[in-house]
C-alpha cells in the first residue's frame, strides 16, 4: 500500500474501518484479493512478482498492511520482498511484540517500511526506519510514504475526507470516492524525499496516474462491533471497465 487511511475504535457501528490505495508499476503482475486457502485462511491479493502481498486479514481477524517508506538513497537492490512480512505475520500466531523483535532482528535485511499490523481489537506500528513498535490509540490515523501521521498533504486531505465520510451513514463506494482523488500538492507543499520536485508531484495525489506507475487498485474493509468484515477490492484496468470483488464474513 501507499496510502492507508483508518479508524480505529472511533467509531459507534465499527472498531475499524480501513481504506487504502496500492501504487505500482503497471508492468508489475498481480493477483487480486482472493482466499488463499491456508489455515487460518487469509484474505489478500499477490503480488506474482515477489509473491508477498500489500495487505490482507485472516478468517480469526489478524490483520496486517505494509507502506514502503520512501528513501531513495538507502535503497539496496539486494532485500527480502517486503510485502511477504505480511503473510507471514497473517498466518502466524505471534504476538505483534514478538513479531516486533524478530523484524527488529532482520530490519536491515528489507529497504524501509511501515508495517500496520495486529487483529481487529487491538493495532500496532512498526517501522524499521525507527526500530520500534506502537500500540495505536483510538482515532483516526494516516499512513503512507514515511511514518504514521506524517503530516504530508495527501495524508492530511485524505484524513479530512475520510472524517467527514464517517461521520454520516457510508458505503464502501463512498470510501472509494476519496480513495481516487487526484489532486496535486503546491509545490511548497511537497515533501523532499529524495526523488526531484517532478515525480514529487505526481506522487502527490492520492490517486496517482503516470505513464509507468500508479494506483493499481484500492481496498476497503469495515470490521464491525459484532466482528462482520466486508472486503471491497477495486482493480484499476487498462481498460474504461475496473474489476471490483467483495467479500464478507464473521471473524471466527
Amino acid at each position: 500500500m501507499c496510502l492507508i487511511l483508518f479508524s480505529y475504535k472511533s467509531h459507534p457501528k465499527y472498531k475499524l474501518i480501513i481504506a487504502a490505495n496500492r501504487d505500482e508499476f503497471y508492468s508489475r503482475p498481480t493477483k487480486e484479493a482472493h482466499w488463499r486457502g491456508v489455515s487460518p485462511d487469509i484474505l489478500a491479493g499477490k503480488d506474482m512478482h515477489a509473491g508477498g502481498t500489500w495487505m490482507g486479514i485472516a478468517e480469526n481477524g489478524r490483520i496486517a498492511a505494509l507502506t514502503n517508506y520512501r528513501s531513495p538513497e538507502d535503497m539496496q537492490n539486494h532485500c527480502k520482498s517486503r510485502g511477504k512480512l505480511v503473510f507471514s505475520y497473517l498466518k502466524g500466531e505471534m504476538s505483534p511484540e514478538v513479531c516486533s523483535e524478530a523484524l527488529s532482528e532482520t530490519a536491515g535485511r528489507y529497504n524501509g517500511y511501515n508495517l500496520l499490523f495486529g487483529d481487529v481489537n487491538n493495532l500496532y506500528w512498526y517501522s524499521n526506519k525507527t526500530d520500534s513498535l506502537q500500540r495505536l490509540d483510538a482515532g483516526v490515523h494516516g499512513l503512507s510514504n514515511h511514518l504514521l501521521n506524517t503530516p504530508w498533504p495527501k495524508v492530511e486531505r485524505g484524513k479530512k475526507l475520510f472524517r467527514e465520510t464517517i461521520k454520516k451513514d457510508f458505503s464502501s463506494e463512498d470510501l472509494l470516492k476519496i480513495l481516487k482523488d487526484d489532486i496535486r500538492s503546491k509545490d511548497a507543499e511537497l515533501p523532499e524525499t529524495g526523488v526531484g520536485v517532478e515525480l514529487e508531484r505526481i506522487l502527490s495525489p492520492m490517486f496517482i496516474v503516470s505513464p509507468e506507475y500508479g494506483t493499481r487498485s484500492s481496498t476497503i474493509i469495515t470490521v464491525s462491533n459484532d466482528n462482520k468484515v466486508t472486503f471491497v477490492e477495486r482493480t484499476y484496468n487498462s481498460e474504461p471497465k475496473n474489476t471490483d470483488v467483495k467479500f464478507e464474513f464473521k471473524i471466527l
